[in-house]
């Protein structure tokens, strides 16, 4: 059994690179067993295990950067299940929230509908007493027209007559100048 958690830690350690498998089986044997503590150690360490100072340097900086990887990686599964986790119940709130809105729509819908063919009416009956109203004053306003007309135009006679009258004139023939030089014997006094 030992030798098979030894095979294993060390095939672990062989996976980085720069790291072959006779490095690991010496890291195994002082005891640097892992990814984590490879990448804890120092140069100094790795060289009382038995691999070189450029080896060791290498080996470090392959473990750190895998230990790097293995924590972001971890970071982003861990923000993945939370938001799995959230998923549920933030759709769950949309289709709440969607529902809600739809059911508010549907009833001022119905609300809108229920009015319309009143206000319709009201419109029609409205318009159609507008349209009485119009008539009647049509109507009334022709009757009162010629009324009017012949009232005026009785005025207007009667108000020639009187002038006809004052002006001692008869007839509608006579032509009388209004100024001195439409007479006819100033018109040939200034021909002269």
């Amino acid at each position: 059994m030992a030798a098979k958690g030894t095979d294993s830690k060390s095939g672990n350690l062989s996976a980085l690179p720069n790291v072959s498998a006779a490095s690991a089986k010496k890291l195994v044997s002082a005891k640097i067993d892992s990814v984590a503590k490879l990448a804890k150690s120092s140069t100094a360490s790795l060289q009382k295990a038995g691999l070189s100072e450029a080896i060791a340097g290498k080996a470090i900086a392959a473990a750190k950067a895998a230990t790097k990887v293995k924590s972001v990686a971890k970071k982003t599964t861990t923000k993945a299940k939370a938001a799995a986790k959230k998923a549920p119940a933030k759709a769950k709130k949309a289709a709440t929230a969607a529902k809600s809105s739809a059911k508010k729509t549907t009833t001022k819908a119905k609300a809108a509908a229920k009015k319309a063919p009143a206000k319709a009416k009201k419109a029609a009956t409205a318009a159609k007493s507008s349209a009485k109203k119009t008539t009647t004053k049509a109507k009334k306003a022709a009757k009162a027209t010629p009324k009017k007309i012949s009232k005026v135009a009785k005025a207007s006679v009667s108000k020639v007559k009187k002038a006809a009258k004052e002006a001692g004139r008869k007839g509608g023939t006579i032509k009388v100048p209004k100024t001195v030089d439409q007479f006819d014997w100033m018109k040939r006094l200034k021909k002269r």
